[in-house]
């Protein structure tokens, strides 16, 4: 595991990074609790990894965090959809709450590949270069994906306007 002179290290790396990790993570897989799984996750491959991973923990971390969610985008195409649980309770729609909702629900219906690359770039705030690193892939690769993304976006959010305008008249 970690040697005892390297354990304040990491002690201070989990303290500093925990919460960006589990932001990153929430926002690839949509769901808080399997988040967490995957932060603890990482965090254990981490530390395992600790001699080759404490020049750069974040990145690493972020990677270990990357690779999981693509394992269980994976997962989750061999099954069944998993359907949400459906509330018949009213959600009060406060000021740009509705904005951030309609956000999250269209980024959801994103390819998995797409909602990684906004998440990274504009979540997380790496280059475009350290995003490429993050996912394995092509800095044209990173490029492309943010486009295609951001045009969907675009699309989804314009299309929702229009049926709530036309909800209201």
């Amino acid at each position: 595991m970690i040697a005892r002179d390297d354990q304040a290290g990491f002690d201070a790396f989990v303290r500093r990074s925990s919460d960006r990790l589990l932001r990153t993570a929430y926002l690839m897989c949509g769901d808080r609790q399997h988040a967490e799984d995957l932060v603890q996750t990482a965090l254990l491959r981490t530390a395992r990894r600790w001699s080759s991973a404490r020049a750069e923990p974040e990145a690493y971390a972020r990677r270990v965090v990357v690779n999981l969610a693509r394992d269980r985008w994976r997962s989750l195409s061999r099954r069944p959809d998993e359907a949400p649980l459906e509330l018949d309770v009213p959600v009060p729609v406060r000021d740009g709450v509705a904005d951030r909702d309609q956000l999250l629900r269209a980024a959801r219906r994103l390819p998995a590949g797409q909602r990684a690359v906004l998440v990274l770039r504009y979540f997380d705030d790496l280059s475009v270069a350290d995003t490429a690193a993050a996912l394995g892939c092509s800095t044209g690769t990173v490029k492309s994906q943010t486009a295609r993304a951001l045009g969907t976006l675009r699309a989804a959010l314009t299309t929702e306007q229009e049926l709530s305008d036309a909800d209201r008249r």
